[in-house]
């Protein structure tokens, strides 16, 4: 259930006492709180450790080495440093996210939600540092206690791959931790947990090795199921830390932090199907190998959970509200909720530590005598293009099909919200977000993923209908109107979806960005500053500048068609003449730089695209990528040019028939004034008398 649709979570909003509610029928209602909250204490870290120690018995990872063994403590350290690691991530990223958009701002369990933050995020650079410490110690083979050692640390985590990945993440948390303990409002809270997610980044480019089968797809669910984890995990860790200073808002958060666990469950069941089907090749691999073992308990046991946990969660929220409601705990209920969850959690956390340190039955090398193209992207190379290849050819981006999935969902929720409240919302928008949404999907994952990494003309076709095709379709489909119409408003103090939208839309960057004339220099100016410096090579070698350059494309293209054709609230738009003349003049820009590719002699990204090995004349693709750019920019320029024209001639339409209506109410009075001025002005002018 959404947060704010509860009647009860309605009744406990703005001027909810932070108080507890008096407790009714005896004091056993009234100790049960403080004897489940030392119950889930105490069985939390032993959960934690007994599955670690299971996992790590298991999957062999904690066995000495037979060359240059760094000894016990670094083998039995490292896990058990990463999975503090990953807790106190877990809990910073979900005491955050209460703190954000859950706990309502005035109510004493805020300030102990953004406290929890702070000291879990300390918890977590210190656990950073050591996990650094600890691999450059495994990576180098040398004990801890050898003279050699500082200097192998150095070595390690200046020029190895995985050591400045780590040392990265650890100086971003160091940032995350300095600006938590600053954090007051829920926007801060927001903002922080937003730097804190940048920790994720090297982490997971760390998780599998450039170069190496199916990078991309490994980095992209990785970093999808850690935030799973800390929304799910982190969120009920957090929730445990706040629950004794929550009063009679216990009910709304519960509820809302119930939301949030459902996407999290989401987000960590499929990225960790995605993960796996890497890692294993088959039933065989998982029945019969260590590894397959592992992750065989790890997603039976949060299967179990998420299914458990949601019908436990359906009863024990009905038992709050009516406990609640009567007077009686509400916090036996509470804690039977979180505190099985807690502790099946921390087990599972466990198991995914030793699992990370445990080698996988396929190996993650590429296949012997790799092409140009599979060292270059770290992918199989497609079969050579054909007819066919436009439907069967795919490389599917896990991030770009979990936000399309995410927004399809988002969607749907507002118009059936608006459907079961009465109001009607065009059919047209839907069909053209639907549509908008699937063209993402194959744009980002279909043939045009799959060649535009190595051959430039399919990358062309990807960047065009980015920028210029799914921005309209998108834009057409008011999202942003949709949203302000059917979620609910917080009268709590708290930020939900609504209001974090209304902050976003209202900011003053996004004004500045959106104004006609900026949003087509945009659209228009980064063509020539991408393509023509280092960040379009950049863009091809690495996975993180890859998706940014997607965002870029389709923010770009998105801002500029809302200025053109958009209905949802944003910045004054221009006069309809000035539109077209806007539209002409970014499009003739846009035909312009097509043109230059393609008379150009000079290869783009020469040393990316002369190494793919695909035995293709470079410059002479490069040339059909220019003339893509220029003759598939005509389509969408059409398009807009239609919704401009028919927007234009309603506009006219509706203020006509709002003239009318006027006339029709006070007798066309407008009229009556206007010929009463012009007979004035004869009589004062004997000139203009007949």
């Amino acid at each position: 259930m959404s947060a704010g649709t509860a009647p009860r979570a309605r009744a406990t909003g703005e001027g909810a006492s932070a108080t507890r509610p008096p407790v009714r029928g005896g004091g056993a209602a009234a100790d049960v709180a403080p004897v489940w909250w030392l119950v889930v204490l105490a069985l939390t870290p032993v959960a934690v450790l007994l599955g670690t120690a299971w996992a790590l018995a298991t999957g062999g990872a904690a066995a000495p080495e037979l060359v240059r063994d760094p000894g016990a403590l670094v083998r039995y350290g490292l896990p058990f440093a990463t999975l503090v690691r990953d807790l106190s991530l877990a809990l910073t990223l979900g005491s955050l996210v209460l703190a954000a958009g859950v706990v309502p701002a005035r109510a004493p369990s805020w300030s102990v939600a953004a406290r929890t933050g702070a000291v879990a995020s300390g918890v977590w650079t210190v656990a950073s540092l050591a996990v650094l410490v600890l691999t450059a110690a495994n990576l180098s083979g040398t004990a801890l206690s050898d003279p050699a050692f500082g200097g192998q640390l150095a070595t390690v985590a200046t020029q190895i791959t995985q050591g400045q990945a780590l040392l990265v993440s650890a100086a971003v948390v160091a940032l995350v931790a300095t600006a938590a303990v600053g954090v007051r409002t829920p926007a801060g809270a927001g903002w922080t947990a937003v730097v804190a997610c940048l920790a994720l980044v090297p982490l997971a480019l760390n998780a599998h090795s450039t170069g190496t089968s199916g990078h991309e797809t490994a980095v992209s669910s990785w970093g999808l199921h850690v935030l799973g984890v800390a929304v799910w995990f982190g969120g009920l860790m957090a929730l445990v830390a706040i629950a004794r200073r929550t009063g009679a808002e216990l009910p709304v958060v519960a509820r809302r932090y119930s939301a949030l666990a459902l996407v999290g469950f989401v987000l960590v069941v499929t990225s960790g199907v995605a993960n796996a089907s890497l890692r294993v090749a088959g039933v065989g691999d998982l029945v019969g190998t260590a590894y397959g073992q592992l992750v065989l308990a790890k997603a039976g046991a949060s299967v179990v959970l998420g299914l458990a946990g949601y019908l436990h969660r359906r009863r024990l929220l009905a038992g709050i509200d009516v406990r609640t409601a009567t007077g009686a705990g509400a916090r036996g209920p509470f804690w039977r909720l979180v505190g099985g969850e807690v502790v099946l959690l921390g087990a599972v956390s466990g198991v995914a530590a030793a699992l990370s340190l445990t080698p996988p039955p396929v190996p993650q090398e590429l296949p012997p005598a790799p092409t140009p193209a599979e060292i270059l992207t770290g992918e199989a190379l497609p079969e050579p293009f054909s007819t066919a290849s436009i439907v069967t050819q795919w490389q599917t981006d896990v991030l770009w099909v979990a936000i399309a999935a995410g927004l399809a969902v988002a969607y749907a929720r507002g118009v059936v919200r608006l459907h079961r409240r009465g109001d009607r919302w065009p059919v047209g928008r839907t069909v053209s977000w639907a549509l908008g949404l699937l063209a993402l999907v194959y744009i980002t994952s279909g043939a045009p993923a799959a060649y535009g990494r190595t051959v430039f003309s399919a990358h062309m076709i990807q960047h065009m209908v980015l920028s210029m095709g799914i921005p309209v379709l998108l834009v057409l489909g008011a999202p942003i109107t949709l949203a302000l119409r059917s979620l609910p408003r917080r009268k709590d103090g708290s930020r939900g979806p609504r209001e974090w939208l209304v902050a976003l839309t209202e900011s003053r960057w996004l004004r500045v960005v959106s104004q006609p004339v900026v949003a087509a220099v945009l659209f228009a100016g980064s063509l020539v500053v991408f393509y023509y410096s280092p960040l379009f090579e950049l863009a091809l070698s690495t996975h993180v500048g890859h998706e940014l350059m997607m965002v870029h494309f389709l923010a770009v293209g998105y801002l500029f068609a809302n200025t053109l054709v958009g209905v949802d609230p944003g910045p004054n738009r221009p006069s309809y003449p000035l539109r077209l003349v806007l539209l002409l003049a970014t499009m003739a820009f846009h035909a312009f730089f097509g043109i230059w590719v393609m008379s150009s002699e000079a290869l783009l990204a020469n040393s990316w695209f002369s190494s793919t090995g695909w035995g293709i004349d470079a410059l002479a693709d490069q040339k059909v990528g220019g003339g893509i750019a220029w003759g598939i920019g005509e389509i969408p320029t059409l398009l807009l040019l239609v919704v401009v024209a028919v927007q234009w001639s309603r506009s006219d339409d509706r203020e006509a028939r709002r003239t009318d209506r006027a006339a029709d109410r006070d007798g066309d009075a407008q009229l009556a004034a206007y010929n009463a001025m012009l007979a004035e002005r004869g009589r004062q002018d004997p000139a203009r008398r007949p």
